[in-house]
């Protein structure tokens, strides 16, 4: 088992060597300090980090990826900014698309959908990690549980603060619920 390091970018890794090996060898990756966008919605609060086994399979190689960042969101109640830890576990097989000893393209008719090591033998989990990141946004994030959310009549926090606000004119129609406090 060795460690080592991208040239490429932060989640590529050159991986001729390991093809070269036999079937059952492995390579252990450490990640740190990674940035990578995730479109307009979304931004990561921390780097992602984690660690990555890249293994010989007698097909190409396997990544299991185990990793960790946090996404900056917006509580959908309130408002306020949210830290969400985000827990990443991928495993996915990386098939060569060139031959190793020839140069030449590898058919790729027979698994269109298959992941694919680039033309220079690199593995590129960015859009893997970046997926996973995606899918692990919640709906509605909240700041807690029982967040109150804004008030509807001056939009401050109801957490914050005294809410009375003087009971404007009422439509008579409405007028017996005005009395109605939930149970």
């Amino acid at each position: 088992m060795t460690s080592g390091t991208s040239s490429e970018g932060p989640l590529v890794w050159n991986v001729v060597g390991l093809l070269s090996d036999d079937p059952g060898a492995d390579r252990l990756h450490d990640v740190s300090d990674v940035t990578i966008g995730l479109g307009d919605d979304l931004s990561l609060a921390e780097p992602i980090a984690g660690h990555v086994r890249l293994l010989r399979t007698n097909r190409g190689v396997l990544a299991s990826a185990d990793l960790r960042t946090a996404l900056r969101l917006e509580c959908s109640r309130c408002l306020r900014e949210v830290i969400f830890p985000v827990d990443i576990r991928l495993q996915e097989e990386f098939l060569p698309a060139l031959d190793l000893s020839t140069g030449r393209p590898l058919p790729t008719d027979d698994e269109p959908d298959v992941a694919r090591l680039t033309d220079h033998h690199e593995l590129d989990l960015e859009t893997p990690v970046r997926e996973g990141i995606q899918l692990s946004e919640p709906i509605a994030p909240l700041c807690r549980r029982d967040c109150l959310g804004l008030c509807v009549v001056c939009g401050e926090r109801l957490d914050e603060g005294v809410h009375d606000h003087p009971d404007d004119d009422i439509d008579p129609r409405l007028e017996a619920l005005r009395a109605f406090r939930p149970g």
